[in-house]
């Protein structure tokens, strides 16, 4: 069966991704997030708080000055977050491996819609919004 060849070809991709410098690059980057005690504790605080503020502004009778403080808190942990070494490094990663992937994808998407792989303009940025693009095909 030629799908058969397909898959095979595609789980020789995935191999090639998972040797990719890109991806042991994030790979490493969350085991750091993941063993980064401080991080982790950011995490949940940011978590809780978000349900906190969730909680605030459901609420009936709503409390403008409770759910103003919720928000700032939260701000303020999310920049913690986003301004830990190992956070900046994950998110570097993980932006990495994103444009690998979204390459890929062009190429494999650009050739099941039948353009030639070897010509397929994988620069090429999307924005998701259809009405800024000049088209997929």
């Amino acid at each position: 069966m030629e799908n058969n060849i397909i898959i095979e070809k595609t789980r020789e991709l995935a191999k090639l991704i998972q040797a990719d410098p890109a991806y042991k690059n994030l790979i490493e980057a969350r085991e750091k997030n993941d063993n980064d005690a401080e991080l982790q504790d950011l995490i949940g605080k940011f978590n809780l708080k978000r349900i906190e503020l969730n909680q605030a502004m459901s609420e009936a009778e709503r409390n403008q000055d409770k759910i103003n403080a919720a928000d700032a808190e939260l701000k303020e942990i999310y920049q913690k977050i986003m301004t830990n070494e190992n956070m900046i490094a994950y998110d570097k990663a993980t932006n990495e491996m994103s444009l690998i992937m979204n390459k890929i994808n062009r190429i494999i998407s650009g050739a099941a819609n039948g353009e030639d792989p070897d010509t397929i303009d994988t620069e090429a940025s999307c924005t998701g919004s259809c009405s800024s693009c000049s088209g997929c095909h």
